[in-house]
């Protein structure tokens, strides 16, 4: 089965700490940047998809752009589904085009989280993700949140803080060979485990940065992906899962719906988890990998820490995974969080990843979650 579908431009701005970026400028770097890079005109762009912003809060967030830039594309809308956003994105485009809606749909992301916000502004945002009965009144927060469930998945695996602390080490490790990752200095485990706690049994080197920044990809047809002029990058499978909203109400604390979502994709693409070369891996926290990584069938349970300590996870290892330092050391601005996920799988793909180059890379896997590993999207992607 194959979806029609073709990543014919990808482009992410400068992360980190970007002194006078605003949301809407990060959105049109990002957009102008996949643009050129799939070497067509704004002119072209016949859909487009937005997510959702912090620092420019509106609910027709894709419109708002759209006027910015001056366009006035067939189909525009703007999707929220948390960190799952931008796979979400992808998917929708991948459909717009396959079924003749569209020919080129631009999936942009941005915001400048760091330098836009106050801290009480992001604690006051993110507050809204618990349960205004079952949750909020107790003074739940999104890491306790995710310690919830590493503390459950510890107890019930023997998984332990070091095991853990072991997948931020790698990530920092990768975030060192891209020129542009927000945080580059190595860690080490005891650095990590030494960091100021957070929530228990997270320390603050367990959980993703805040960054500015932007990225953002064109989704092309398969006949006017013949109109580009990078390498195209075909979406060969796409998949959703949603157990729940709220953790409160999350039927397992081991299984989520990245567990169907990738069944889905892998499914749809002809291919198994064996089979993936690069993966890009939603890693809010480290638990958040290591749940997913778990869970969609990469390791047995309990064992992706104990792989990340052995280095199944670097360039070498079994499984190259966020191979640009993630959401933990590369950068992470809100939906364009995820899609920093998706540029660095089609840059493998494409075999322009320089230094932190997977060896023939042919096919990636690429996995977004938001919310409380609530909302799951993941994508099959191959050169």
């Amino acid at each position: 089965m194959t979806m029609n579908a073709f990543i014919t431009g990808a482009y992410d701005t400068a992360v980190g700490e970007l002194p006078g970026s605003s949301c809407m400028g990060l959105h049109a770097e990002a957009a102008m940047g996949a643009v050129a890079d799939a070497g067509l005109k704004l002119s072209d762009i016949d859909g487009v998809l937005c997510a959702y912003s912090f620092t420019e809060p509106h609910l027709m967030l894709a419109s708002v752009f759209c006027e910015y830039l001056g366009i006035h594309p067939a189909t525009c809308l703007a999707i929220q589904a948390g960190g799952a956003s931008a796979c979400i994105m992808v998917m929708q485009a991948a459909a717009l085009v396959a079924s003749g809606q569209c020919n080129h749909v631009l999936v942009v992301t941005g915001d400048n989280r760091l330098t836009g916000m106050s801290r009480d502004g992001a604690v006051a945002a993110l507050s809204a993700v618990g349960h205004p009965q079952f949750e909020r009144p107790f003074g739940i927060s999104v890491p306790a949140s995710y310690a919830l469930v590493a503390r459950h998945y510890m107890h019930q695996y023997g998984v332990t803080s070091e095991q853990l602390a072991a997948i931020a080490v790698e990530h920092r490790r990768h975030a060192g060979r891209h020129p542009k990752a927000h945080k580059r200095d190595p860690i080490t485990v005891d650095q990590v485990l030494s960091s100021r706690m957070i929530a228990d049994p997270l320390h603050m080197l367990d959980c993703c940065l805040i960054s500015d920044g932007g990225a953002a990809v064109v989704v092309s047809s398969r006949a006017a992906a013949r109109d580009a002029r990078g390498k195209a990058i075909e979406v060969l499978g796409a998949g959703q899962g949603h157990t729940h909203e709220h953790i409160v109400a999350a039927p397992s604390l081991v299984d989520f719906g990245c567990k169907t979502s990738s069944a889905m994709a892998f499914a749809r693409a002809g291919v198994t988890a064996g089979d993936i070369d690069v993966a890009q891996i939603y890693d809010s926290f480290t638990i958040t990998l290591a749940v997913e990584l778990e869970s969609i069938g990469f390791f047995e349970r309990g064992q992706a820490g104990i792989a990340a300590a052995a280095g199944e996870l670097g360039l070498g290892g079994r499984l190259p995974c966020n191979t640009h330092g993630g959401l933990m050391s590369y950068a992470h601005s809100g939906a364009a969080g995820g899609m920093f996920h998706v540029v660095e799988a089609v840059h493998q793909l494409r075999g322009s990843a320089d230094a932190r180059q997977v060896r023939n890379a042919k096919l990636a896997f690429v996995h977004g979650d938001g919310g409380i590993l609530s909302a799951h999207c993941s994508l099959v992607l191959g050169a």
